[in-house]
């Protein structure tokens, strides 16, 4: 499981901690994108008394996206079949990572931890931003004709070759938009994407990396994707009534 964390000190021990409980031969990769608070020295210390714990250690802030590319492709590099992603500040919880990987055992090439399907639930949120999600996830599937409730979930497990298909250089997407972005790839190159429910709690401890500001950069970005689906959709269109 990759974990990205910046400011996570207060959580990072709990979170790893309750994980390697939950599911003991799960591997874990904390990606910590330089945190002033000492997140990567908590980390560091518990890889030196648990071999299934290993940290890197990024200089700047870069983006979700970003942390989750390198410890994919690090992940990849180390030869594991399965490679996950979830939060460190508690709102996927671990307790729940067997539902995913039942998931996975099926058949499943993607699994998304769900909100917003049949048995998924929210805790701690304001209406607001209940609505701000689902308004988003709602626009992503029909603008990208995708067949997923919860496109911007980031608790999930993937095969490696999914992975290795969906090219993860090409990927440019850097914040929350990430998890839309592969979503798609995935779903574009014909793998399997199962949604299984979860109960996602609203972090206890820290601040929140949610802002308007990525929020509008993620719909940009999702009409952007949308806008080109739909000409190339055209194209195929009138090549088919000249042929």
């Amino acid at each position: 499981m990759v974990i990205p964390t910046y400011n996570e000190a207060s959580n990072i021990e709990w979170i790893v901690g309750r994980l390697r409980t939950a599911e003991p031969d799960v591997h874990v990769l904390v990606v910590d994108d330089g945190s002033p608070d000492g997140t990567g020295k908590i980390a560091d210390e518990l890889a030196a008394h648990d071999d299934h714990v290993q940290v890197l250690h990024r200089t700047e802030k870069a983006g979700l996206g970003a942390a989750y590319l390198h410890g994919f492709s690090v992940a990849l590099e180390r030869g594991f079949d399965v490679i996950g992603e979830m939060d460190a500040d508690g709102s996927h919880q671990p307790e729940q990572l067997h539902r995913l990987r039942e998931a996975l055992a099926d058949g499943a090439d993607l699994v998304i931890g769900s909100r917003w399907v049949p048995g998924g639930s929210i805790v701690n949120w304001p209406k607001s931003r209940e609505l701000l999600s689902r308004g988003g996830n709602l626009y992503a599937r029909i603008l990208l004709g995708m067949p997923v409730r919860d496109a911007t979930a980031g608790y999930r497990l993937f095969r490696r070759e999914v992975l290795e298909a969906i090219d993860l250089s090409s990927v440019q997407s850097a914040g929350y938009v990430f998890q839309t972005d592969l979503a798609h790839r995935t779903l574009r190159h014909g793998f399997r994407v199962v949604e299984v429910p979860i109960e996602f709690v609203e972090r206890e401890r820290g601040d929140s990396k949610m802002s308007g500001q990525v929020a509008s950069e993620s719909l940009r970005r999702i009409t952007l994707w949308g806008l080109a689906e739909r000409r190339a959709q055209l194209r195929r269109l009138v090549g088919r009534r000249s042929a």
